[in-house]
């Protein structure tokens, strides 16, 4: 890829008041999952049988198989389960004080429900998209960007504290003031979501409305 095509990538993110929220969001929760993920493959290893490895493995692999169920949901009910979801991730870093066997399980459930929420988010943004300047082809090009960036600084973070020793507590507590600014992010673009989808309903009905009229 061309150095312009990147900067291109900027300069629609720094445009759009949605696209930049939302890719600071999906940023930073991508971030925290995968400089934990190290540690909880770690942990995977030690603790828990194949059997339950391969049982998230395959609800994870679901995602494609359950989109058709969540076709009518409304987004900004998906980003309000997905602020739940991560307000329960922070909640279990308690557990590693208590048992890491417990607080392995449910970081686990945690990241396999977070993977199919983002899939069923990802449809649903599309219809979105024609409020936005930018192209589909682009969106999705610039989503791909961000979750590959955010991929690769959790790893060379993982690898980092690891060549540091830095203990998984420490760790918790890092990530758990970056997942609070990831919650607010993603409040806001509930209320994004929420206040178009009203506004959509309410044009929806006037149109209908006035159709109704006219052939009365």
């Amino acid at each position: 890829m061309k150095l312009k095509n990147y900067k291109f990538i900027l300069k629609e993110i720094n445009q759009s008041t949605f696209l930049y929220l939302q890719s600071l969001a999906m940023l930073l929760i991508t971030y925290i999952d995968w400089t934990l993920m190290p540690y909880i493959t770690k942990l995977e290893g030690t603790y828990l049988p194949v059997f339950m490895i391969s049982f998230f493995m395959l609800i994870g692999a679901l995602d494609g198989i359950v989109q058709p169920l969540f076709k009518h949901i409304k987004i900004y009910n998906i980003y309000l389960f997905s602020i739940v979801l991560d307000m329960i991730q922070l909640a279990s870093y308690f557990l590693y004080s208590i048992s890491i066997e417990l607080f392995t399980y449910v970081i686990l459930a945690i990241f396999t429900i977070q993977g199919i929420t983002f899939e069923v988010a990802r449809v649903h943004t599309v219809d979105f998209m024609q409020d936005e300047s930018i192209e589909l082809k682009e969106y999705l090009m610039i989503r791909s960007f961000i979750i590959s960036l955010a991929i690769i600084l959790g790893a060379v973070s993982a690898m980092l504290f690891d060549y540091l020793d830095v203990r998984l507590l420490y760790i918790l507590i890092y990530l758990t003031i970056l997942a609070i600014f990831g919650i607010y992010l993603q409040y806001r673009l509930y209320q994004i979501f929420k206040k178009r989808t009203l506004l959509s309903d309410i044009e929806m009905e006037q149109d209908k409305k006035e159709l109704f009229e006219k052939f009365r």
